[in-house]
C-alpha cells in the first residue's frame, strides 16, 4: 500500500489511474520530489482521504471510516462527476458517432446504438445530479444498472453493428471499456468508502448527542422540582411550594425528562435516590 511518506511522483509513474486521481483531488503536475503528504498539504488536501482513494483504486484496501474527511472525499467525487458529464461522455459520444457513422444509410442500427448511448447519458446525469445534492442513499442501487447499460452498448456493437472493425471503432471500444471501469470504480468508492463514512459520522453524532443528554446536569431549580415530583406533588402544588407558576413547573419538568431521558415517576425517583437528592426513608 502507498504511505504518506512515499513520493507522489512514484505513485504517478507506476499507477495508471494516479494522474486521474490527483486531478480529481485538485492536485497539479510538477510535483518534483514531494512526498504524498507534502503534496497534499501544499494543496490543502486531507492526506488520509487521498490515500484511502489511492489504495482502494489500486489494492481495493478499505480504510476505516473514521479516517475519512467527508468534505475532501465529496469534493473528489464532484470533480469526478464533472469529468464524466462535461468531458468524458460528450467526447465518447462524438467518437462513437464518427466510428459507426454508416455509409449505407438504409441501416438503422448505428443510430439506434447512439440513441441507446444517449439514454445511458441521461440516466447517469440524473444519478449524478442527485448525488451532488447529497442524496446518496436514494440511489445506492442504481450504480450496477448504469454500469450494465454501458456494457450493453458494447455488446450491441459487438453483436449487431454491420460495419468493419475500423481503427476508430477499436479505439472507441477501448474507450467504452475504460469508461465502464472508471465509472464502476467511482461507484465502488461511493459504496465502500463514502457511505460507511457518512454512516459512521451519523453514529458518532448520535452517540455524542446521547452522551450530552446523559451528562447534562440539572439546575438547582430543576433539582428542587424533581424532589417535589418524587414526593408525589402535582404541578400546581409544586408551583405553590416553590412560589412559581404552574407553566414554569411544566417547562422545568420537560427539561428534566429531556436531560435525564427518564419519563416515568418511578425512574425519576430512582435517579433522585441514587444521586442523593432525596432520602429513601422519607418516601412513603
Amino acid at each position: 500500500m502507498y504511505k504518506s511518506t512515499d513520493k507522489i511522483c512514484d505513485l504517478m509513474s507506476h499507477e495508471e489511474e494516479a494522474i486521474q486521481i490527483i486531478s480529481r483531488f485538485g492536485l497539479s503536475m510538477g510535483v518534483g520530489d514531494q512526498t504524498i503528504e507534502q503534496a497534499c498539504e501544499t494543496h490543502g488536501i486531507h492526506t488520509p482521504t487521498f490515500l484511502a482513494v489511492v489504495n482502494y483504486k489500486v489494492f481495493r484496501y478499505r480504510t476505516l471510516p473514521q479516517e475519512i474527511d467527508l468534505d475532501t472525499l465529496q469534493q473528489y467525487l464532484r470533480h469526478a462527476h464533472a469529468y464524466f458529464l462535461d468531458f468524458r461522455l460528450p467526447l465518447l459520444r462524438q467518437s462513437l458517432l464518427e466510428a459507426i457513422r454508416p455509409n449505407d444509410f438504409s441501416s438503422h442500427i448505428p443510430m439506434l446504438i447512439i440513441r441507446c448511448y444517449d439514454e445511458f447519458v441521461e440516466e447517469i446525469r440524473t444519478h449524478i445530479e442527485h448525488e451532488n445534492a447529497g442524496m446518496y442513499e436514494e440511489h445506492e442501487h442504481d450504480d450496477q444498472r448504469i454500469t450494465d447499460k454501458l456494457t450493453e452498448i458494447k455488446n450491441l456493437i459487438i453483436k449487431y453493428y454491420p460495419g468493419a472493425a475500423s481503427n476508430s471503432l477499436i479505439s472507441v471500444m477501448s474507450d467504452l471499456w475504460h469508461t465502464e471501469q472508471d465509472f464502476a470504480d467511482h461507484c465502488a468508492i461511493e459504496d465502500d468508502i463514502l457511505r460507511p463514512a457518512i454512516d459512521s459520522g451519523r453514529r458518532t453524532r448520535t452517540a455524542a448527542k446521547i452522551q450530552a443528554q446523559q451528562t447534562e446536569e440539572l439546575s438547582d431549580r430543576e433539582k428542587d422540582i424533581l424532589v417535589q415530583i418524587v414526593k408525589g406533588l402535582s404541578n400546581k402544588e409544586i408551583a405553590d411550594v416553590l412560589f412559581i407558576s404552574p407553566h414554569t413547573v411544566i417547562t422545568h419538568r420537560k427539561n428534566i425528562t429531556r436531560k435525564l431521558n427518564i419519563h416515568s415517576t418511578a425512574g425519576l425517583t430512582i435517579y433522585a435516590i441514587v444521586n442523593k437528592l432525596v432520602d429513601i426513608n422519607s418516601l412513603d
